[in-house]
């Protein structure tokens, strides 16, 4: 990694200044120039090359590099929400392309300062992960690598047990994650057993740790479309109001149309760029909607609010109502919980069996899964683990005891709503 040089420095100005002319709030921002090597390395590491050894990264870091050789994906920027705000510039880019990802990192800041998705997160994350990694590794030369690392698994395997929720609670305080002091929420699992599971005091530690992080990376899961949806209608609208230089509109409408074509209408650049025009369009032009919708929304609230059946007409994802009603609700289903099962505690103090459930949103969990998250949740927790969920169309109780996993069917159930029984 090396510093930017002074043209790059000059360009930083120039198009911060137009951002900020613009309406942003841009706060500052910091840039490392990198190779595609280095750059893939800090993508599989989350952004933070800083954090914990573990095999996942490097498991990340050769997907990225063979997904590159091959043509098949291509990391046009990277941007940390830290303060300052972090970014990377690829070292081979031509001038343009250096222009659209700065254009393009001035929005994903403002971004980060005002979503109210991101209120709680620690604005020196920097040095959080890299204290956290260091702290892990004293842990790995005092107990064993192979054993912190066999833990680390455990908890990667639940650190989707969260409740965004619960995120506001954090707000203001040291940290990313909800305090405990009056109990975890009913779907803060890794909450729940940091209270009550027996761990040694390591074990407690490590978990504590990487709870922080899920809470801390929790609201990019939650807020993909909204995020490059807005980088991507600020570099839009700033390379093309001001930025562009004749001998530029070529490259630039190349490189622009490459981060926004491939993944059908999940792409969250050409999504979410696509809704914030649409406000655009039915406010006449005025920004202050836009700004307001990035400051309150999630992905689901967004794309419930602003995907109308003119869009999908106009954006080809339906042409009838209900055809633009189910292409609606197809994807609101895959934005529910960023994607994930939504899982609630039932009881289970210290001592007692713990009580899970999921809840239903019309799909069946994938069993190898969930019978694989219940043996590493009876690890933690020692005594049985119970998950009431459903299966060809019966209720069904999973139970782990000493890592086996059983099944107990119940009575046949009628099929709810979908749309009224899952949890954002």
């Amino acid at each position: 990694m090396a510093a930017p040089g002074q043209d790059l420095l000059d360009l930083q100005l120039a198009v911060e200044e137009r951002a900020r002319a613009a309406g942003l709030d841009v706060p500052e921002i910091v840039y490392e120039v990198v190779d595609h090597r280095q750059l893939n390395e800090i993508a599989a590491y989350g952004g933070f090359p800083v954090r914990y050894p573990h095999w996942r990264f490097g498991m990340e870091y050769d997907r990225l590099i063979k997904a590159h050789a091959y043509g098949l994906q291509r990391i046009y920027e990277l941007v940390v929400n830290t303060r300052p705000v972090v970014a990377y510039l690829l070292r081979q880019n031509a001038p343009v392309e250096q222009k659209l990802v700065m254009a393009h990192v001035c929005g994903h800041a403002d971004f980060f300062v005002h979503n109210a998705w991101f209120a709680h997160t620690d604005p020196n994350m920097m040095d959080v992960l890299a204290s956290h990694g260091a702290r892990i590794r004293a842990l790995a030369d005092e107990h064993g690598f192979e054993v912190v690392e066999d833990f680390i698994d455990r908890v990667l395997s639940i650190d989707n047990l969260v409740d965004p929720g619960a995120m506001a609670r954090a707000a203001g305080r040291p940290g990313n994650a909800p305090p405990l002091e009056r109990g975890a929420s009913e779907r803060d699992v890794m909450g729940h057993l940091l209270l009550h599971a027996p761990l040694d005091d390591w074990q407690h530690e490590v978990l504590a740790v990487l709870r922080d992080e899920a809470y801390y990376f929790l609201p990019q899961m939650l807020t993909k479309i909204m995020n490059e949806g807005w980088a991507s209608f600020w570099h839009s609208r700033l390379m093309t109001s001001s930025l562009l230089r004749d001998a530029e509109v070529v490259d630039y409408a190349d490189q622009h149309s490459g981060a926004m074509g491939g993944e059908g209408q999940m792409n969250p650049y050409k999504l979410g760029i696509e809704l914030f025009r649409s406000i655009e369009r039915a406010h006449g032009g005025e920004l202050r909607p836009l700004f307001d919708a990035r400051r309150i929304h999630n992905d689901l609230t967004f794309v419930d609010q602003v995907m109308d059946p003119d869009f999908c007409r106009r954006h080809h994802l339906g042409h009838t109502p209900e055809e633009c009603a189910a292409a609606k609700d197809g994807l609101l289903e895959q934005l529910t919980n960023g994607g994930q099962p939504v899982i609630r505690l039932l009881g289970g103090g210290a001592g007692d069996d713990l009580e899970l459930e999921h809840c239903w949103s019309g799909h069946e969990l994938k069993l190898d899964h969930a019978e694989q998250t219940l043996r590493h949740l009876g690890a933690f927790w020692v005594r049985p683990v119970r998950l009431h969920t459903r299966l060809e169309g019966r209720a069904v109780l999973l139970t782990c005891h000493d890592g086996l996993v059983s099944r107990e069917y119940g009575e046949m159930l009628d099929e709810p709503d979908a749309r009224t029984s899952g949890a954002a």
